[in-house]
């Protein structure tokens, strides 16, 4: 693959024309690479970086091992994502993100640092799990702070809702995670009423769940606590119910 092709590859998200449209949860603003990020993209992405394609993703192809799989979807800027890596070196990652600036971010950070149990894709992460990622194959997922759209009219744009949720559970083998992290209590509840609707989902707590060890503290996190918001922890499992 060209260096040109890179650039080009990583600077669009694909509209997927069908009879239905998904509804995004985010909105683009700044879809212009810079020089410094054609820079990063032309000396990682083809290591760390992962293009869309309508074909399922071998992860033992990706990372040369037989490892626990895991998916973040939304990793802001990255440097939870990367923190966890090398705190977890047992798992795979693998991280979906649109936003320009956190993607070339953290493939920089991976690049510096050689993380090499994570690779990351900036693509719609709907259309990911729908054409890439194969039924009962992830260990677990991650969707930490993700926007709660917190005008009522916006809700429909939130990315937890019955639909994606219960594609997440579709994706988990058996005994595989969702962990999903915010600050917004009104979205929690609302996640957490959900989860109690789907049945491929359990939760192992009956409500929100304790803090885990290996998840690190983001400045964002620090800033709400400081200002004393709470911050609400969701531990949903694959129900066993075959």
């Amino acid at each position: 693959m060209t260096e040109n092709e890179l650039f080009e590859n990583a600077n669009r998200i694909e509209i997927r024309e069908g009879k239905e449209r998904t509804v995004k949860s985010y909105v683009l603003r700044n879809n212009v690479l810079s020089d410094k990020a054609r820079r990063v993209i032309g000396a990682y992405m083809e290591k760390y970086g992962l293009f869309f394609r309508d074909e399922i993703l071998d992860y033992r192809s990706v990372f040369g091992n037989d490892n626990p799989t895991v998916i973040e979807i939304g990793f802001g800027m990255g440097d939870t994502t990367a923190e966890i890596a090398l705190r977890r070196p047992e798992c795979n990652y693998i991280g979906i993100e649109v936003f320009l600036q956190g993607f070339v971010h953290l493939l920089e950070d991976l690049g510096e640092r050689q993380i090499d149990n994570v690779r990351i894709m900036r693509f719609n992460a709907v259309d990911v799990l729908n054409h890439m990622i194969a039924d009962s194959s992830v260990d677990g997922f991650h969707v930490f702070f993700p926007d709660p759209w917190q005008k009522k009219r916006h809700h429909k744009r939130r990315l937890m809702n019955p639909e994606f949720l219960h594609l997440l559970a579709t994706k988990l083998k058996k005994g595989g995670y969702i962990y999903m992290v915010t600050d917004w209590e009104e979205y929690a509840e609302e996640v957490l009423e959900l989860s109690e609707n789907e049945p491929l989902l359990m939760n192992p707590f009956g409500g929100f769940a304790p803090p885990v060890t290996w998840r690190p503290v983001t400045k964002f996190e620090q800033k709400g606590m400081e200002k004393e918001h709470p911050i609400n922890e969701i531990w949903l499992e694959k129900a066993d119910i075959f």
